[in-house]
């Protein structure tokens, strides 16, 4: 299976208390979502991915990854998967020496040409509402026939089924469900609530040609 084959929805989560990493990961599961992408962003996310270890039913990946650096510590702290806001050769060739699929991010033909060079289908398309949303990605998908798109950045609940009816996008991403409001006032039937949601607004997306 694929990544982006896992699961509709990629939470997008920023830590600020490792402590709250497991409890999440409880309640996304709770919600039907079963992968994850803790981000670099704080100093609570290698942690914070250790802790997440303790789920093997969670499927558990590294954001925010810049450097080859990046790539050996999440790869040890038990990251399965590396995503980055852009293209960086060095951190896709770490992510391929160590085994680790990685979902670099594009925003144009020319970063979607060095993937499909590398031999890569699928990308982070970031940040998707500054780049034309389904619009953008409909017309970089045509010449790029068997790429997959992760839209990220402005995607919500009101528009993640303009997203999914696109065929070259299996699955899209987002914090809403994961807002970093919740985790600090520890409201995890709310993350649930939110997660099952999205899953249920995701499955009914119907993509069209």
């Amino acid at each position: 299976m694929t990544l982006l084959a896992r699961c509709p929805v990629l939470p997008v989560v920023v830590l600020d208390d490792p402590g709250q990493a497991l409890p999440l990961g409880e309640a996304l599961l709770a919600g039907g979502v079963d992968v994850v992408e803790i981000t670099l962003r704080t100093a609570a996310g290698l942690a914070g991915i250790r802790a997440l270890t303790a789920l093997p039913e969670m499927y558990v990946g590294a954001g925010s990854v810049l450097v080859p650096r990046h790539v050996d510590e999440v790869v040890d702290a038990g990251a399965r998967f590396v995503v980055s806001p852009g293209l960086s050769a060095s951190v896709l060739d770490r992510a391929a020496a160590l085994g680790v699929p990685a979902l670099p991010g594009v925003s144009g033909a020319s970063d979607l040409m060095a993937a499909a060079e590398r031999g890569i289908g699928a990308v982070k398309f970031f940040p998707a509402n500054l780049l034309g949303g389904p619009a953008g990605i409909r017309a970089l998908a045509a010449p790029f026939p068997g790429m997959s798109f992760l839209p990220s950045g402005g995607v919500k609940p009101e528009n993640m089924a303009d997203y999914l009816a696109l065929p070259s996008v299996p699955a899209v991403s987002g914090s809403w469900m994961v807002d970093p409001e919740l985790l600090a006032a520890g409201r995890w039937d709310e993350v649930t609530g939110r997660a099952a949601d999205a899953v249920r607004r995701a499955r009914g997306a119907v993509p069209v040609g």
